[in-house]
């Protein structure tokens, strides 16, 4: 199995509901995110790429457009966008141009991973 990867960055904030008044994520706050977005095939085409990175640039568009400096419960609906929620978001979106998106992954912080793989 050939596996690739691409990294994207946006800064963007949230809030989730539901917590305790003191934990810090119940607070509006924002981070600068990293996407990760993988994808994987059996056999490679006819240039030996499982897909050309310069095909993902929608990717890089809609993360600009839609999500960058943005408030995410606002893009995202009522629903608590946490990592995970956006990791799946992000997935699906992929998912819906490109087979062989395999793996979504999302950091918040230098030392947290959130990751959609089905």
């Amino acid at each position: 199995m050939y596996r690739i990867t691409k990294e994207f960055h946006f800064s963007a904030s949230h809030q989730l509901i539901g917590l305790s008044e003191n934990h810090p994520c119940a607070r509006l706050h924002g981070h600068n995110y990293i996407v990760e977005i993988e994808l994987q095939s059996e056999e490679l085409n006819s240039v030996g790429f499982v897909r050309d990175y310069h095909e993902l640039a929608p990717l890089k568009s809609y993360i600009d457009d839609t999500l960058d400096h943005r408030h995410l419960n606002d893009i995202l609906g009522d629903a608590n966008v946490t990592a995970e929620h956006l990791a799946k978001h992000l997935f699906d979106w992929c998912q819906s141009r490109w087979d062989e998106v395999s793996a979504v992954r999302i950091s918040e912080t230098p030392k947290t991973w959130a990751e959609y793989r089905p």
